[in-house]
């Protein structure tokens, strides 16, 4: 068997299973690895149609067959011109090929989190050779390899007071002609802690609000959220819509996590829901005809806002860089107060060690409580 007949057996067999973005992680991986398996270079075509024949047909399910032009030409190309699968019994074979897969299409190394999801996407399909009878066994195993380093700290440098929080939603809001409907958009994710795809998928049901009495502003309410819509392109989901509906991430099938609302927040929504009718299916977020909020329309937004609150100095840098940390923001913020990790992990979706291990950096005042403690277990009294 052909590598690309074996590259396209091994993407069909993890199709039904795997997410709409994991399904272009294994794309990517393979497209990236492919050229070190080319067993002729005799009417090639060009490298970037064979890159984007690969990735958006050849190593997609539901795309393969609907190749046209150059990129049918470069899937026939492909078909004929790749070494068998037991070449990767070689050991200069398997070593090209894993320099492929975790390099740049300049030949440099990929950033670290890219090469360790291609090496294990690589990983997986050898194994699922060694089950064809393809290999006697996966000789990726056995070959030496560094991973690269890399954190998945939050840097402090990005994380926003509430000062800056506020001064960056009333930007938002000036934006034309989605400011004002976004303000709730960006308040969940830095008031709750929500993921991007968490709130692009929140409805109006998943909202509790206590009832407002005449001079109460200090109230709490509460979020639940069970199910996720992160944007993967529809040539990549199962129905062709831009969004994946998906369980929580960490979470299996029917979990939900329930968030609590702090005044500031439910104002915020209160605002909102008087202002906004409910979209589709009772969405509280969508774009300005309906349908789904697009990426771009809200990152646009944000953008502006933080060229419009921050000096250029500030927005050259991470503070604040993308909708994202205003979630790391919101987590920081529990963490300071106090709030026992536990309860904060349950609150945003992860382990307490995730949590702690992403989040070191951002806890402040550590450092001085540590030295007064060794300062009176060393004193001499």
């Amino acid at each position: 068997m052909t590598w690309y007949e074996f590259a396209c057996k091994y993407v069909d067999m993890k199709w039904k299973s795997a997410s709409a973005n994991y399904r272009q992680v294994i794309a990517r991986a393979l497209t990236a690895a492919t050229p070190a398996m080319y067993a002729r270079k005799r009417g090639k075509p060009t490298d970037v149609n064979l890159r984007s024949a690969m990735h958006r047909r050849a190593f997609n399910t539901r795309q393969r067959e609907a190749a046209q032009g150059d990129a049918a030409e470069a899937l026939r190309w492909l078909s004929e011109n790749t070494k068998p699968v037991s070449a990767l019994a070689e050991p200069g074979t398997i070593r090209e090929v894993l320099d492929a897969a975790t390099s740049t299409v300049e030949g440099k190394r990929a950033a670290a989190t890219t090469a360790k999801k291609h090496r294990l996407v690589l990983s997986n399909a050898l194994d699922y050779a060694v089950e064809l009878d393809l290999l006697a066994e996966n000789p990726l195993k056995s070959l030496k390899w560094t991973p690269p380093k890399c954190t998945h700290e939050v840097d402090r440098v990005s994380v926003i007071n509430h000062v800056q929080a506020r001064d960056l939603l009333k930007a938002v809001g000036l934006q034309k002609p989605s400011g004002k409907r976004l303000i709730a958009f960006f308040a969940v994710m830095y008031y709750a802690a929500l993921r991007p795809e968490e709130a692009v998928n929140l409805r109006v049901c998943n909202i509790t609000l206590p009832p407002l009495d005449e001079g109460d502003e200090e109230v709490w309410g509460e979020i639940h959220i069970g199910k996720a819509a992160p944007f993967a392109g529809k040539e990549w989901t199962d129905d062709g819509s831009s969004r994946e509906l998906r369980a929580l991430k960490h979470r299996a099938e029917g979990q939900t996590r329930t968030i609590p609302c702090p005044p500031p927040l439910t104002a915020i929504l209160r605002v909102h829901l008087t202002e906004f009718t409910k979209g589709d299916d009772g969405r509280l977020f969508y774009g300005v005809r309906g349908g789904d909020l697009p990426n771009i329309t809200y990152r646009r937004a944000w953008i502006a806002a933080r060229r419009k609150t921050f000096t250029e100095e500030e927005a050259q840098t991470s503070l604040a860089k993308r909708p994202y940390d205003l979630r790391h923001a919101c987590v920081s913020t529990w963490l300071n107060a106090g709030v026992p990790a536990t309860q904060v992990a349950a609150w945003a979706g992860h382990s307490v060690d995730v949590l702690l291990k992403i989040y070191a950096k951002c806890i402040v005042g550590q450092d001085e409580a540590a030295r007064r403690r060794i300062s009176a277990a060393l004193s001499d009294e």
